[in-house]
């Protein structure tokens, strides 16, 4: 998760600002999180994601991500997913559900998720960018829904002033509904909140708030006075930080095919990558290039299909698929 692979240059100093608070393997500590909550609680899980570029665009960083955390949530926990986004975004999160494998279905009335036979399910919830409509249909999902657990992925994060900011500065008003009061909600209620973010200005990056203006300028002070930093303000339970909040989903998805002993739970790189290009047939965008290409932070989904193909490699090896010198399954050197 702490390799640069944008260069950006940020997430050697983020990965250690987390290690300080938050010591040890973070994806395999949060999928032991989300284990432990679904079979305590048995409600569904609801994900947050979107994050506007130019004009309130979403990019691909983020949705992609959420959709491919659900497939295995489902695949390996058999827990539905309800994923959490603007309302002008909603065509765009169900392309890209469909490119991860999954049938996105219309969410309940009554805000209850029943289980469905014969088909792998996602709810995508809409939430208008007012103030008091988005409060009304987040307390709504809460009480309703019940969730076991909430995750936030590349999502904008409040900064101490209540504003939302692009991670060079670029104001965000109006392009985003306030998700930082749920998930305090949420908190307030002891469900568990897990974040995934690359920059720190993203939902639940609070956890290193007091570090990260030593090394990222903008935290404090986006340029523009009176308004603040850049840097989220919210705090999660706990925090995944990758290079790219995508790879950090991934990560999470490897944690919790290892933790299940459960290969399927971990996509095949084919599936990722049609994942992407869904996203921005649908209205997404890069979030380098800004505009429709199908890839992530201005890494290529063609670079995406390697990454995943090795990372899952790994787990396959693991979890003991491979043959050894005499024919049988397993690797003899591995430590028992």
């Amino acid at each position: 998760m702490a390799i640069d692979l944008t260069g950006v240059g940020l997430i050697t100093n983020l990965y250690a600002a987390l290690q300080d608070k938050q010591p040890g393997p973070s994806c395999m500590q949060a999928a032991q999180i989300i284990v432990d909550a679904v079979r305590q609680r048995k409600g569904p899980v609801v994900i947050a994601t979107g994050f506007p570029e130019g004009a309130g665009v979403p990019e691909t960083d983020g949705p992609v991500g959420a959709a491919l955390i659900a497939r295995a949530l489902f695949l390996g926990l058999g827990i539905e997913t309800v994923i959490l986004v603007d309302n002008d975004w909603e065509e765009m999160m169900v392309g890209t559900c469909r490119g991860a494998g999954l049938a996105p279905l219309p969410f309940p009335e009554d805000g209850q998720i029943r289980s469905i036979e014969f088909v792998r399910p996602v709810y995508v919830r809409t939430v208008p960018k007012d103030a008091v409509g988005c409060k009304a249909a987040t307390d709504a999902l809460l009480s309703e829904t019940r969730p076991s657990l909430v995750l936030s992925i590349e999502r904008p994060g409040a900064n101490a002033n209540g504003l939302y900011h692009g991670l060079g500065g670029r104001p965000l008003d109006g392009m985003v509904a306030d998700l930082d009061q749920f998930f305090r909600n949420a908190q307030e209620q002891d469900i568990p909140f897990i974040a995934i973010g690359d920059g720190g200005n993203e939902l639940g990056m609070g956890v290193i708030a007091e570090a990260l203006p030593t090394f990222s300028p903008k935290a404090k002070d986006c340029g523009i006075p009176g308004r603040g930093g850049v840097g989220a303000a919210t705090a999660a339970d706990h925090l995944i930080i990758a290079n790219v909040s995508n790879w950090g989903a991934t990560g999470l998805v490897a944690a919790l095919s290892c933790l299940l002993e459960n290969p399927v739970v971990f996509h095949e790189p084919s599936l990722e990558k049609r994942c992407i290009e869904l996203c921005v047939t649908f209205g997404g965008v890069d979030g380098m290039f800004m505009a429709p290409e199908p890839a992530v932070d201005g890494i290529h989904a063609d670079e995406w299909f390697g990454l995943v193909t090795a990372l899952r490699g790994s787990v396959m090896r693991a979890l003991g698929h491979s043959t050894n010198w005499k024919g049988d399954s397993g690797d003899w050197r591995q430590i028992k």
